[in-house]
């Protein structure tokens, strides 16, 4: 049985089993646990600590665990609902109203109910995540002289030098800033490089945490149409002159959600037209280490060929690893650079020194290229499963473009014609009532969309086998949707 399993299942039998005992009275020793329920000597320390946790047993050591006191009733909750004048006015009649919305983030965070196929999780399955040399280099971590003393603010120097290394010659160590993942790094770049109340420019559509970061700044962001090759040039250009915008933020190489790479002609007009406007490019490259293995030599960072400064580059070891190896980096040049550190300083100090000493440990490990290696081929072989059962089961829905890189379809949902429903919250909650989560396309937009979408994750998910499944279902779901009569009133029948 998985250690996980195994220690819920104890957790709700000895929770059960604590009415027998009065308050103080001892419980079972982890010997007699352990036989009793016939589990590991570390299931039964896990429950304990599990049970501790909630308050209701005691541990003391040498001695045992106890049923802990009861817990006394809380008191009346008080009125809080003088907070919402407060909050409503946000700084006066001439501050700019902030939103901070996180609904499009947590589509992705939140675990679906059991049973469910995850096709809108933002992060690679556990089978996928390399857990044994993560708790290999973490255990290496913790035995390294000073690992839980305190880094230097910027990051530890030879990670600083790994990142740089890793985006290309023209950058150093002395270039980079270790963050804590790929988000805190963007709201970092955001809340540098513009005030609020400024527009920012974004691609359309784009990753909902990056809306997310920049709404909650007071920053608007400004939508910029994209095509099969990326962003739009001269619609670029119309943007910066029509906004007077100082900052382009772009996804570049496997572009979330649409999973497009910019074209190659198209990357030095991209650098061209913001130095021209005075402009900072954000480029987030979230997804090089989820490289297809199909996909071919792939283009080198934007940040790799700009000897001016103009890219803020955005990267991480999140995605590919586990979500909580939140160790990421920035790296820009010029007197950007000091704000980019005097803002992380002042929100979070430094990043935790055994995590950097980890990822450290982890990229510097001969598991680290086996580890990209088998992500590669296996987020191909889940991408051409996804895409296959699609065209057989949902030719409806069969992507326009099939990425080389990271880990979802991009799916926009076809008209509805007389008598059906297809609109995009229709499909998402049909799909969730067949026990299958899909993301809606909806929260990757800053302005209106064009039309209805999806996003299918293959990497949230087990295999082939889960993906056939989890299409069979959601072509259930379609199929009920299209098949359901309108009602002449409006709504519809059943």
């Amino acid at each position: 049985m998985h250690q996980r399993s195994s220690v819920t299942e104890l957790v709700t039998s000895l929770r059960a089993d604590l009415d027998r005992y009065s308050p103080g009275g001892k419980l079972p020793s982890s010997r007699v646990l352990v036989e009793r329920f016939r589990v590991s000597p570390v299931t039964v320390s896990r429950a304990i600590a599990q049970l501790a946790a909630e308050g209701l047993v005691v541990t003391r050591p040498g001695a045992g665990a106890f049923r802990a006191q009861p817990r006394t009733e809380p008191s009346a909750p008080g009125d809080t609902s003088w907070q919402e004048v407060s909050l409503s006015g946000d700084g006066g009649p001439s501050a700019v109203p902030r939103t901070v919305d996180a609904s499009g983030v947590l589509v992705t965070l939140a675990a679906p109910p059991p049973g469910v196929i995850e096709f809108n999780g933002g992060y690679l399955h556990a089978s996928l995540q390399p857990e044994r040399a993560l708790s290999a280099a973490l255990a290496r971590a913790g035995r390294r002289p000073g690992a839980w003393g305190r880094p230097p603010t910027d990051g530890l120097p030879e990670l600083r030098s790994w990142f740089a290394r890793e985006i290309g010659p023209a950058v150093t160590g002395a270039d980079v800033l270790i963050t804590a993942g790929g988000q805190s790094a963007l709201a970092t770049a955001l809340r540098a490089l513009a005030p609020p109340g400024a527009p920012i420019l974004v691609e359309s559509p784009t990753y909902p945490g990056m809306l997310a970061v920049a709404r909650a700044a007071g920053l608007r962001p400004v939508p910029v149409p994209m095509d099969a090759e990326g962003v739009r040039p001269q619609l670029l250009a119309d943007a910066f002159r029509a906004t007077g915008a100082r900052v382009f933020v772009t996804q570049p190489l496997f572009h979330n959600p649409t999973g497009v790479t910019l074209a190659p002609s198209r990357r030095p007009e991209v650098l061209a037209i913001a130095r021209a406007a005075g402009a900072f490019v954000v480029e987030d490259d979230f997804a090089r280490r989820l490289v297809h293995d199909d996909a071919g030599p792939l283009p080198e960072p934007l940040a790799a060929d700009d000897p001016d400064g103009v890219v803020v580059h955005v990267c991480s070891l999140t995605k590919v690893t586990s979500p909580s190896l939140r160790v990421g980096a920035l790296a820009a040049r010029g007197p950007v650079f000091e704000r980019l550190r005097a803002i992380q300083v002042v929100d979070s100090f430094f990043v935790p020194r055994p995590l950097q000493e980890a990822a450290l440990e982890l990229v510097g490990s001969p598991s680290w290229p086996r580890h990209l290696a088998g992500v590669a081929t296996e987020l191909r072989h889940r991408r051409t499963a996804m895409a296959t059962a699609l065209a057989g089961e949902l030719p409806a829905l069969v992507p326009p473009h099939l990425p080389a890189g990271g880990g979802s379809l991009w799916l926009p949902l076809p008209a509805g014609g007389a008598g059906t429903e297809t609109d995009e919250p229709a499909v998402v909650s049909a799909a969730l009532r067949s026990s299958v989560a899909v993301a809606p396309g909806r929260p990757y937009f800053c302005a209106e969309p064009p039309a209805g979408h999806v996003r299918l994750s293959f990497a949230a998910v087990s295999g082939p086998a889960e993906i056939a499944e989890g299409v069979r279902r959601l072509r259930s779901a379609w199929e009920g949707l299209v098949a359901r009569p309108a009602d002449p009133a409006g709504g519809r029948e059943g």
